[in-house]
């Protein structure tokens, strides 16, 4: 059955919902929502709620401080992305995240994939406290993972053959469709569908979802294997979508 997946994602210290697209070296993002209300005050709503998997992604440098207050307010509740390595993937699980989020660290600065870093980090977090980020963009009729806050292409397809290569190294996938992400104009149908039917582990996919109606969606498309994260179009971040309509969806599926 499809879960909501609610998130924090960081931006410069504060809680924001950036154009996925948008997230550029050196210039400032397009921003959808920045939020008066701290990280942790966030992370304290998911654990009254009781909503498990939530994914805090630091999009860039000057984060830090703002990720260990969440993670403070909920110890082991919630995911940690943005940055992470083999250097410092045992210095956040002991800061109270639940899970390492990777992306950029299993590529090299081509955009080459080091299946090498892959092992050495889950041998350091065990596959069970490791998430494997695909988020990825469209490029020529398939899904191409993109690094670097999603600036870089990297040699790696999102395809069955790498799903089932990189699953015995993590317990799930999450997957944000960059090119929709942020723009609360319509999901990416067909990579729900193909991450619903080859996944071999539970996955979360993220972007362009607009509506509450969009859960019942994802459940059909993936026949209830992909859960999904709401974000700018949430009430919680200026949107139309009611957190509490997404909390009672969970409540009556848990």
């Amino acid at each position: 059955m499809t879960l909501f997946k609610p998130c924090i994602d960081l931006h410069g210290g504060q809680v924001k919902q950036i154009v996925g697209g948008s997230l550029k070296d050196g210039e400032e993002p397009a921003t959808n929502f920045v939020s008066e209300q701290a990280p942790a005050d966030f992370a304290s709503r998911y654990r009254e709620d009781r909503l498990e998997g939530a994914h805090v992604i630091q999009l860039g440098p000057g984060n830090e401080q703002a990720a260990r207050e969440a993670l403070a307010a909920w110890p082991n509740g919630l995911q940690l992305g943005g940055g992470m390595n083999a250097e410092t993937a045992a210095e956040w699980l002991e800061a109270g995240a639940a899970k390492i989020i990777v992306t950029s660290y299993l590529f090299d600065t081509e955009g080459r994939f080091q299946a090498q870093r892959l092992e050495a980090l889950s041998n350091i977090c065990g596959p069970e406290h490791l998430v494997i980020d695909l988020s990825c963009r469209g490029e020529q009729g398939s899904w191409i993972v993109a690094m670097k806050r999603w600036q870089q292409a990297t040699d790696m397809a999102v395809s069955a053959e790498t799903l089932n290569a990189l699953a015995p190294f993590a317990s799930e996938f999450l997957v944000h469709a960059a090119d929709v992400e942020g723009l609360r104009a319509g999901m990416d149908e067909e990579l729900i569908r193909f991450l619903g039917g080859e996944s071999p582990l539970p996955v979360t996919y993220a972007g362009g979802a607009s509506s509450f109606e969009d859960l019942a969606l994802v459940e059909g498309l993936s026949e209830g294997r992909v859960d999904l994260t709401i974000g700018s179009a949430l009430d919680l971040f200026g949107g139309d979508v009611s957190y509490r309509d997404c909390v009672t969806w969970n409540h009556e599926r848990t």
